[in-house]
Parts: structure tokens; C-alpha cells; sequence
């Protein structure tokens, strides 16, 4: 019997690891979607507009991995 409730345990604890690690990937794949957005619209401007928004063309790469990754706490 104890044997029985030793198993239903560890296999609770394997069950909520394996949701933790879903959890962890949907949170990854939301991170590379907000990269991507972010990229495709600063990409999607004129060089007048990005001008105008203090942004030049060749830091539209680090500008999307800083909203992405850099702000996981927002």
C-alpha cells in the first residue's frame, strides 16, 4: 500500500515538471513571437521614420531582442 502512494507521488512530481517545462516553452515561443513582431515593424519603416524615432536601420535587431528578452519581468 505504501509502495501505492509512493508511486502516485513521484508520478505527480513528474507530471508537474512536465507542465512547468509546456509552460516554459509557450513562454519562449511568446518571447520569439514579440521578437519577431517587434522586427517585422521596425524593419516595415521608412529610414525617414526610423530617423525621426532616433533609430538606426542596423539597430532594429538589438532593439527587438531587448523587448523581447531583456524585459521578462513586463
Amino acid at each position: 500500500m505504501a509502495a501505492t502512494n509512493d508511486f502516485s507521488a513521484a508520478n505527480g512530481l513528474e507530471l508537474s515538471g512536465f507542465y512547468a517545462g509546456i509552460e516554459n516553452l509557450k513562454n519562449r515561443f511568446e518571447q520569439y513571437r514579440l521578437y519577431r513582431r517587434t522586427l517585422s515593424e521596425l524593419s516595415a519603416l521608412s529610414d525617414r521614420d526610423l530617423a525621426d524615432l532616433g533609430i538606426h536601420r542596423s539597430m532594429i535587431r538589438q532593439i527587438a531582442m531587448e523587448a523581447s528578452y531583456d524585459n521578462r519581468a513586463a
